[in-house]
């Protein structure tokens, strides 16, 4: 009988690890594939208004989630994906830019066409959305960095399946209603159901979202057009010689997880659905809205010849004034808003390259692959740019702290297993599910002190609210706090005041402004304000903000947050 067990328990062990040890060995080393070979796509565009008699007026869309196949490089093997797009023929990955104007509300019907089993392997022994019947593949939409009604933000429990057989226990409604009543700004969409946000991205289902101003943006003279107005949406994968997505299906913990890995990388770099693509760009002002798409890879971006980042907006604002940098740190779903002034570059030609260890801020350095990006290839000829770097740009009413209604302490913990591997991740030690315990009252400022107990940088995205970065404290005594911490998970009764005295690190100027996501440094408390009514105008919300089901904030490491680095966010009246 024993001989039998042990039998067994071998042969469970090599079903576990023989798919990943075939899979590894047919992965496709990135050198195969040569660089800056396919041009840089510009994503097709969609307008969710229309002008009748020289007024705007709202133009309903309907956007399917489609499997297609893709080809990412010239070299590599069409592969299969999900794409986002008004039919399968013509959607993309990214999906189709969604361009609105402010004020004009935008209705989408998202439509889930997806068949029944998934081309990624996910894991169900994490919180997951799973249909009752075990067949489609729940999905739902996330607009990051909308300010707009709870039954439109995406819900994790909101999912549905294909043509709406099955929906999650909070979905109430097929057309999403977005209201643009937010300033000019840059977004983007996603998938967000519970447990395969991961999968669900890396299979293609990301695409950018961007709301205009004439009255704001035009004084500005920014680089505008289609030539010289450009998303980049940045993002990393691996692929097997037969072109497919490749993921590992073997945890760090398989008889924990089977599958679940606390961070995705992948060794391709991917801009606008293509390997590490080239532009040719003429010598003047460029605006680049650059999104980071990754699931768990930060990029910090610099270019080969010297140029610089003007930076004019971060994330869905505005910044006050132009800041200009040599280089520029993004976590997975923060946008970077720049100019990129090509006059100034003494070669013919620049590397957008990368540097950023991972996981980061401790993990391993860039490879010859992972470490560059995209080629612009300057033409020799000198022009005459009527584009500018105003000296200001658009100022929002001051962030009061005084004004804030309410103190909050946010801790972020990581838990491992027997042999030191994460196992998962929770915010304030509690799973999603359990009751919520934020509940910030519509129209007010409250203070969040985001406590990081973990090695890891954690980018928090906060559904609704915009936030400004106060300052970063580094904890002095740290492994006595902690433990505190996972005996009491009471940050005033760990005397939070009297560990929070370290080093502080400065906002970098570029950051000051409003953000819907920003990097939690390891070993410190960051101290942001967070507003829950418009920035520019101090208003409340139009809609129901306290409606069922409510919000979400959450880690935007996507491993990390399903699994489960997410809470919910209810507002109150």
């Amino acid at each position: 009988m024993e001989r039998i067990l042990v039998f067994n328990i071998f042969c469970l062990a090599l079903l576990i690890v023989l798919p990943t040890i075939w899979a590894e060995d047919n992965l496709i080393s990135p050198s195969k594939l040569e660089k800056f070979v396919d041009e840089l796509p510009d994503m097709p565009k969609i307008q969710s208004f229309e002008v009748v008699n020289g007024v705007f007026k709202s133009k309903p869309l309907e956007i399917g989630m489609f499997k297609k196949q893709w080809k990412f490089h010239r070299d590599l093997p069409p592969t299969p994906v999900y794409a986002y797009g008004t039919s399968k023929r013509n959607a993309t990955i990214p999906g189709p830019t969604i361009e609105a104007i402010h004020g004009i509300d935008a209705f989408v019907t998202w439509q889930n066409h997806l068949p029944s089993n998934h081309i990624l392997p996910w894991d169900p022994t994490i919180p997951t959305a799973v249909p009752r019947t075990k067949k489609g593949i729940p999905t739902v939409v996330h607009l990051h960095g909308s300010i707009g009604e709870p039954e439109s933000d995406g819900h994790a429990h909101s999912w549905f399946t294909r043509r709406f057989k099955e929906v999650g226990p909070t979905w109430t409604k097929k057309e999403y209603q977005y209201p643009n009543l937010q300033h000019p700004g840059n977004l983007w969409y996603h998938d967000h159901a519970m447990g395969l946000t991961r999968v669900n991205l890396l299979a293609g289902l990301i695409g950018a979202y961007i709301i205009r101003d004439r009255d704001v943006e035009t004084p500005l003279r920014l680089p505008c057009g289609d030539e010289f107005d450009r998303t980049l949406m940045v993002f990393d994968r691996s692929f097997l010689t037969n072109g497919s997505i490749y993921m590992s299906s073997t945890g760090n913990n398989p008889s924990i997880h089977p599958q679940w890995q606390p961070e995705y990388f992948g060794d391709v770099i991917i801009v606008n659905g293509k390997a590490w693509p080239r532009l040719t760009v003429r010598r003047r002002k460029y605006r680049f809205r650059i999104i980071n798409a990754s699931n768990a890879r930060f990029f910090r971006f610099f270019f080969s010849n010297g140029l610089k980042f003007i930076h004019v907006a971060a994330d869905s604002a505005y910044l006050e004034k132009p800041v200009i940098t040599n280089e520029t740190l993004l976590a997975p779903s923060e946008i970077a808003d720049v100019m990129v002034d090509f006059s100034k570059s003494k070669s013919d030609s620049a590397i957008l390259g990368n540097d950023a260890v991972y996981p980061y801020p401790s993990g391993d350095a860039v490879n010859e692959a992972n470490g560059k990006v995209m080629k612009f290839i300057i033409k020799k000829e000198p022009e005459l740019d009527t584009w500018r770097v105003p000296k200001t740009l658009v100022k929002y009413p001051h962030a009061d702290l005084s004004s804030a209604s309410k103190t909050r302490y946010i801790a972020m913990y990581e838990y491992t297993s027997d042999i030191d591997e994460p196992t998962h991740l929770y915010i304030n030690g509690k799973q999603f599910d359990e009751p919520v315990t934020e509940t910030p009252r519509v129209g007010t400022s409250e203070i969040w002190n985001v406590i990081n107990l973990t090695e890891d940088n954690h980018p928090l995205h906060i559904h609704l609210g915009l936030f400004k970065v106060i300052d970063q404290t580094k904890l002095v005594k740290e492994e006595e706090f902690k433990a505190c911490m996972l005996k009491l998970n009471d940050a005033i009764k760990c005397k939070i005041d009297q560990h929070a005295r370290g080093d502080k690190i400065e906002v970098p100027a570029h950051e000051k402004g409003w953000k819907n996501v920003y990097k939690m440094t390891p070993g410190f408390v960051t101290k942001i304000l967070v507003r829950f009514a418009f920035i520019h105008s101090n208003e409340s919300y139009p809609f129901d903000a306290a409606a069922q089901p409510g919000y979400v904030y959450h880690c935007h490491i996507l491993d990390h947050e399903d699994n489960v680095m997410m809470r919910p966010l209810k507002l109150i009246s």
